[in-house]
């Protein structure tokens, strides 16, 4: 069988930034041979199967109990164990609780019987040593490495990880693959009686870390007054907390992209969702961390092989050893192939600023800001036509290196892919926001460049003016690219939303825009299309064209509210609060772009991530764009 990426639609997970746990919804991992099931640290799954049993028997299951992002309990009924009788008499729940670099399981059985019962609890678990590359892909497993038994615990090396294994009270045996905790208990006449598996996980050269201290997010103010949005609101604010990371050595926070396969560092993941945040950001901890993260890692010098160029900010961080593998492309483990991210970081800064980012805190970041402006004008605009594209020089990185990075996203009306370099629609307007910004700031704080740049977006809008526009019978829009000879490619997509609000369109522009946003070709799901369903290639369980993306929606949603269209932007919104309760209101990477009159429901993407920062982030702006908050320094 040809392997293939796994479908995380219907699997359950738990976790805490970098461990996370993958299961059915019953609670067993690894039963069904599911490629993502298991205990990870990292980008390292150290366990592949984790099930109960009770005197040989399994529980039945009849409730999944979310408590937080981190923890889960599942509620099952022994009725082998009670009296004959409609109702059981013996019941099991058990608690599954993630940390940054573990996990505890707590069994609790409970009984009404009048009389004790003395029964056997088995928790049995199988090591392995599976990469994230290779589960993506879903490959074979990997079996552990040095399995050691002693006693009461167990240990053994996941590639690079160190584990342990603990069963207080207990017994631990070792038969075949499998290691056994077993504990003989007795269950009191009308009592309870608990025992716990800890698994202990250890990297001994992280590239990220968990973070223990509580987040530091503001209760949203004025409270949302449509309960879908205050539960999406409540659910995404509690997976934002679990998502947080730090590099080694520092305590500056950042949030990791997603579960399962980018609990790192992604550039352009990590700024939207910081700037999705900032009303919530006490303190703008988040901010904060987040631009310094990446300017510690801004490029400064030329590598093909890792597109690193001098002021770019890096795209993905990986685990040395186990370098990201995306269809025909190998990664390196710090890779800076993305034309947005930088741009965005200006962005952010600026931003950040505005809603009170310390002056001293601004200022340290200062020559960051100016490489990162250069890096525009000179490495962003590679052939000097006065707009930014991309090209993948080393042959083994991403094709596509705008948020749209699959193979097939840039495509005109009738299917057919364009030949790069590329130049995107939306990075055109992250370089003119970033660009006058950013001259904001270096006139604010007393420095050079600031005509300069300024200079540079005027010129870069009129070029957009003269390249981009094209139009179809319903009047004229900008295509989402050129291509590499520079002719527009013409089909109609999300990318527009993305355009609004950055000052690169004037009002009449933006006002085409909005119009043709709220379309029903773009804006008939459950949220905004990223591609419409006029163009040939659209599918609505295509990744990137035709299925909607969560944050791509409240991007365009801000923009529209930004720009002053306030009933367009509420519809759109209500697209995706349409959607949220059918995902627990946790919503998903992308879910399918079925129109809402063929589909009541939405259609899941089966291999979408779930929580995902930047999709969890977009609650907070849809609240902020619904509600009019605005940053305090104007």
């Amino acid at each position: 069988m040809t392997p293939r990426q796994p479908f995380l639609h219907d699997q359950l997970v738990v976790l805490r930034a970098p461990s996370q746990v993958w299961s059915s919804a019953t609670g067993e991992v690894g039963r069904g041979e599911h490629p993502v099931q298991g205990v990870w640290l990292g980008d390292t799954r150290y366990l592949r199967a984790l099930w109960l049993r009770v005197d040989g028997f399994a529980p039945e299951h009849v409730a999944t109990v979310p408590l937080t992002a981190s923890a889960v309990r599942f509620e099952g009924l022994l009725r082998d164990l009670g009296e004959p009788g409609a109702d059981s008499d013996v019941r099991v729940s058990t608690l599954r609780e993630t940390h940054t670099s573990g996990l505890t399981e707590t069994v609790r059985i409970t009984s009404r019987l009048t009389r004790a019962v003395r029964v056997v609890v088995e928790l049995s678990t199988v090591p392995d040593g599976t990469g994230m590359d290779a589960a993506r892909i879903g490959a074979p497993a990997v079996p552990a490495e040095g399995l050691v038994v002693d006693g009461a615990g167990a240990r053994w090396t996941s590639g690079t990880v160190a584990v342990r294994l603990e069963a207080p009270g207990g017994t631990i045996e070792q038969e075949a693959d499998t290691v056994t905790a077993r504990w003989e208990v007795e269950v009191p006449a009308r009592g309870s009686v608990e025992v716990a598996l800890r698994l202990a996980a250890d990297h001994p050269d992280p590239v990220v870390l968990g973070v223990e201290r509580p987040a530091a997010f503001a209760t949203p103010a004025p409270a949302p007054t449509d309960d879908r949005l205050a539960r999406w609101l409540q659910r995404a604010l509690a997976d934002l907390d679990a998502l947080r990371m730090r590099r080694p050595g520092s305590e500056d926070v950042f949030l990791a992209a997603g579960a399962p396969w980018f609990l790192t560092l992604f550039g352009r993941d990590a700024l939207w969702a910081a700037r999705f945040l900032l009303p919530l950001d006490e303190r703008l901890e988040l901010a904060g961390g987040t631009l310094r993260v990446l300017a510690a890692l801004q490029g400064t010098r030329v590598d093909t092989d890792t597109a690193e160029q001098p002021g770019k900010i890096m795209h993905e961080l990986r685990q040395p050893g186990l370098a990201a593998r995306i269809g025909a492309s190998s990664l390196p483990p710090l890779y800076y192939g993305t034309i947005d991210a930088t741009a965005l970081w200006v962005c952010l800064l600026h931003d950040a600023w505005r809603w009170g980012l310390a002056e001293d805190q601004v200022r340290a970041l200062l020559p960051s800001l100016e490489a990162a402006l250069v890096w525009l004008r000179e490495h962003g605009d590679s052939d000097g036509d006065g707009l930014l594209e991309y090209v993948d020089e080393s042959g083994r990185g991403l094709a596509n290196q705008g948020w749209k990075d699959s193979g097939d996203s840039i495509q005109l009306r009738d299917g057919t892919l364009a030949e790069g370099p590329i130049a995107l629609c939306e990075v055109q307007a992250y370089a003119y926001e970033a660009a006058v910004h950013g001259a904001d700031l270096l006139e604010a704080f007393g420095r050079p460049g600031a005509e300069e740049s300024r200079a540079w977006a005027s010129r870069l809008a009129e070029r957009f003016r003269e390249a981009f526009w094209v139009a179809d019978e319903d009047g004229p829009y900008p295509a989402i690219a050129l291509d590499a000879a520079k002719r527009p490619v013409d089909s109609l997509t999300s990318n527009l939303g993305h355009l609004l609000g950055s000052g690169l369109l004037t009002a009449e522009e933006e006002a085409r825009v909005a119009r043709r946003l709220v379309e029903p070709a773009l804006a008939e799901g459950f949220g905004l299309r990223t591609l419409s369903t006029r163009d040939a290639g659209f599918w609505p369980l295509s990744y990137h064209g035709g299925s909607i993306w969560t944050h791509d929606t409240a991007i365009a949603v801000a923009g529209l509210a930004r720009a002053g269209f306030t009933a367009e932007a509420a519809e759109l919104a209500e697209g995706l609060l349409a959607a949220a309760p059918a995902f627990g209101y946790r919503m998903p990477e992308l879910h399918g772009g079925d129109a809402r009159s063929v589909s009541p429901s939405p259609v899941p993407y089966p291999a979408s991530c779930h929580p995902q920062a930047w999709s969890a982030a977009a609650a907070v702006a849809v609240w902020a764009s619904l509600t009019g908050v605005e940053p305090p320094r104007s």
